[in-house]
């Protein structure tokens, strides 16, 4: 059970750039950043940035969006927690978009792989 309820989001920003010419092979990667910042009135705000491009020509296909979403916090939870919670409710969203901007704009759709937060090295933690 999720320890945050989303209350709104926003895209704040959205950058693409399509310079392919021809049949071209891409290897892309991704970026992601997300960072909590918290009120003192069981709210915060979750900014998620994800940026997708080629590895080996950056310039010729790339794609980034950064959203920022406002949570309500239950009452006495580590911000550990809401750190992943948030997460896994933003993402989802980012990956989306990056999928449905490069569909419309006319070439393959680029699906984000999935992150399990939690199996991240920096996010684990142990359980009591």
């Amino acid at each position: 059970m999720s320890n945050v309820q989303l209350k709104a989001y926003k895209v704040s920003k959205i950058k693409f750039n399509n310079a392919v010419n021809g049949a071209v092979q891409l290897c892309f990667s991704n970026t992601v950043s997300h960072n909590v910042k918290y009120t003192p009135n069981s709210t915060c705000e979750a900014t998620l940035s994800i940026e997708v491009l080629d590895k080996k020509q950056p310039d010729v296909l790339n794609i980034s969006v950064e959203l920022k979403g406002i949570f309500e916090i239950k009452k006495n939870v580590e911000k550990e927690f809401i750190h992943v919670d948030t997460f896994k409710e933003l993402f989802p969203l980012g990956k989306a978009l990056i999928t449905t901007i490069s569909a419309n704009a006319g070439i393959k759709p680029i699906i984000v792989e999935n992150i399990d937060i939690e199996d991240q090295e920096i996010y684990r933690m142990e359980m009591k």
